[in-house]
């Protein structure tokens, strides 16, 4: 009698598998990471006076390519070298006052290696992060991180994929220690960070964005609002007192709205102080547009347009949902 056959897995569950597979793998390289080499790292780059230079060949390039980058975007001076590059001309880069973190699963990487002489010459330090503590690499360099893995994650357990996961993990890992050992602040990140999503976040203001302020007085007949409306096409008007202090905001909501439920004969009588919404949420200048946004949203009942008031609460511009998506927010 023939077994029934097996019923292989969906390609989901072989996904689940994998990550299951690679989250196991970086937390065995926790529990593996020696205490004192981990500090030790940690200080090698703290203190350096120059920049630190990470190296890899292969996927393992890869990875280092990426922990260059995240260093150098939290404030560590950081660049990726090639090591073949390095051997025809590329060493120019690496100072005595220079940190090298070294990737290679095996540790036996004969483009790495052949760098050691040259690093030695410059009496550079070396961090490695290797799969083989106990290998060429490892035993020259003056901090090993060991980044060994059980299998990796590949069915023919070939291909670089858990051992180059948990590299990642320890290199993004020393960066954020080393981050946090110099203290950066939001300021210093959205330094390194201008464009994007990201940096406007840290450093757009409502300043930037909002429009001159379109001021009517409390008085105004509801034609007068209307026509102050339609010039700015901003949807709303601010309105204020005798000395431009925010008393309340009309848009075009409570314009409609007002219209509807009054009667024509009553319509005369219409004015600003009888269609605006008092005291209205109001943002500042100097406020990230990001801050405005969240005030305009996180909210019962959303809005999109905040009077902007300064200091003595004086209007000063209106600000509009559809600037601040609009500029990439």
């Amino acid at each position: 009698m023939t077994s029934p056959k097996s019923v292989s897995k969906t390609a989901s569950e072989r996904v689940a598998d994998i990550l299951s597979l690679e989250a196991d793998a970086i937390r065995r390289a926790a529990e593996r990471l020696s205490t004192a080499q981990v500090e030790a790292a940690v200080e090698l780059v703290v203190r350096c006076i120059g920049k630190v230079v990470v190296t890899g060949v292969g996927k393992s390039g890869v990875i280092a390519e990426k922990i260059a980058q995240t260093l150098a975007s939290t404030g560590t001076m950081a660049v990726f070298l090639h090591p073949t590059d390095a051997m025809h001309g590329g060493l120019g880069v690496i100072g005595s006052d220079d940190v090298v973190i070294a990737l290679s699963n095996s540790g036996e990487t004969d483009e790495i290696l052949a760098l050691m002489p040259s690093l030695a010459n410059r009496k550079v330090e070396i961090i490695a992060i290797i799969g083989n503590p106990d290998s060429s690499l490892g035993r020259r360099a003056d901090v090993v991180l060991d980044a060994s893995v059980d299998k990796e994650a590949c069915p023919l357990n070939l291909a670089p994929t858990a051992s180059t996961t948990v590299a990642l993990a320890i290199g993004d890992a020393i960066a954020m220690a080393v981050m946090e050992e110099k203290g950066l602040t939001d300021a210093d990140f959205a330094a390194n960070h201008p464009a994007g999503r990201l940096g406007k976040r840290l450093t757009l203001t409502v300043r930037e964005l909002m429009h001159e302020s379109p001021n009517v007085a409390a008085t105004a007949h509801w034609l007068e609002v209307v026509k102050e409306i339609s010039k700015n096409a901003l949807g709303a008007v601010n309105v204020v007192d005798g000395e431009s202090k925010l008393l309340g905001i009309v848009t075009d909501g409570d314009l409609r709205r007002t219209i509807e439920r009054t009667s024509p004969n009553e319509l005369s009588s219409v004015n600003a102080a009888s269609m605006m919404t008092a005291s209205p949420v109001a943002a500042m200048p100097t406020m990230l547009a990001y801050d405005a946004l969240r005030l305009m949203e996180e909210r019962e009942s959303q809005i999109s347009v905040l009077p902007v008031v300064d200091d003595e609460n004086r209007c000063v511009g209106l600000l509009r949902l559809h600037d601040i998506v609009r500029s990439g927010l």
